[in-house]
């Protein structure tokens, strides 16, 4: 009863009116579960050390054409979504075992209201500020900056195509070679100095790298705004999985990391957030990923 509350919830969300809280939405349930059994969840950890240069070209982080900071991802294993120990835990977070098996480079942070001007000519957000994360921008019009900034001269003629991280990928990025609740530990009480949450935000987005990057110098994993993934929302796979890009049709998309109007634990790597691909609203944004390593 509480997801189809939830669900009813996004699709509010996604057809305009009146604004919609940050705890509106929709999340999954966290009715108890059978605990899942994870086959050593350390063994699932990247296998490249955090911090440690993977062997591809361009180094650890590159700044492209409109000066966009991007951190180098080495492929790797690991286990996706939340032991049945961890606390908070949804019941959608089924822990299995997964393959990245392309390095990627992802933004270091958050779009930034600034970098979406010059790529759209526009800022939506409700929360004004150069350094701060764009919001109020629904799915599409994520998919259209990726789009617009892969045909910007200077990355088309290089050959770097952007676009969302798959839920995979962002959860990937997040955990940074960690296994526990969030990218730091286990202790939701040090979140505030890794993110912006309704414990700490004043109710509103802050500057983008404003707190601590997780171990891979990835700013924002937790907080500040939800993040779009490409992904349509579905059920985990029952086993492992290489290279998962989520259910193959939907009606709402798969968003993470949680807002600045959100409770910890939904801040958590392995939370999953979900909305209607229309809304706009003014705790949704999102970071890109760009699949070349050139």
């Amino acid at each position: 009863m509480r997801v189809l509350l939830a669900l009813l919830l996004v699709g509010i969300a996604g057809c305009g009116g009146e604004e919609t809280s940050p705890a509106d939405v929709a999340t999954p349930s966290s009715s108890a579960v059978t605990p899942v059994k994870a086959e050593n969840a350390e063994a699932g950890a990247p296998k490249t050390k955090p911090g440690s240069e993977p062997n591809v070209p361009g180094g650890m982080e590159v700044t492209n054409s409109i000066g966009m900071k991007l951190r180098l991802i080495p492929a790797g294993e690991f286990m996706m979504g939340s032991p049945g120990t961890e606390s908070d835990r949804d019941d959608d977070e089924t822990q299995h075992r997964v393959s990245i098996t392309k390095p990627f480079y992802l933004g270091v942070t958050e779009v930034t209201q600034e970098q979406y001007q010059k790529v759209m000519g526009t800022n939506p957000s409700q929360f004004k500020g150069p350094q701060n994360p764009v919001e109020k921008v629904s799915w599409a019009d994520a998919v259209e900056f990726c789009r617009k900034l892969s045909a910007m001269p200077a990355e088309k003629t290089a050959g770097h195509v952007y676009r969302l991280p798959t839920e995979a990928e962002w959860e990937y990025a997040c955990r940074s070679g960690t296994t526990t609740a969030y990218g730091f530990g286990d202790d939701a009480s040090r979140l505030g100095d890794y993110g912006w949450f309704r414990s700490n935000s004043d109710s509103k987005t802050h500057p983008v790298g404003e707190k601590k990057p997780n171990a891979w110098g990835l700013y924002d994993m937790h907080g500040n705004v939800w993040e779009w993934c490409q992904d349509w929302y579905g059920d985990y796979p029952s086993g492992s999985a290489t290279d998962p890009t989520g259910a193959t049709s939907g009606s709402i998309r798969v968003i993470r990391g949680g807002s600045w109007g959100n409770d910890a634990r939904f801040c958590r790597s392995a939370s999953r957030g979900r909305s209607t691909p229309g809304s706009r609203r003014h705790y949704l944004g999102f970071r890109v990923l760009r699949s070349s390593i050139k």
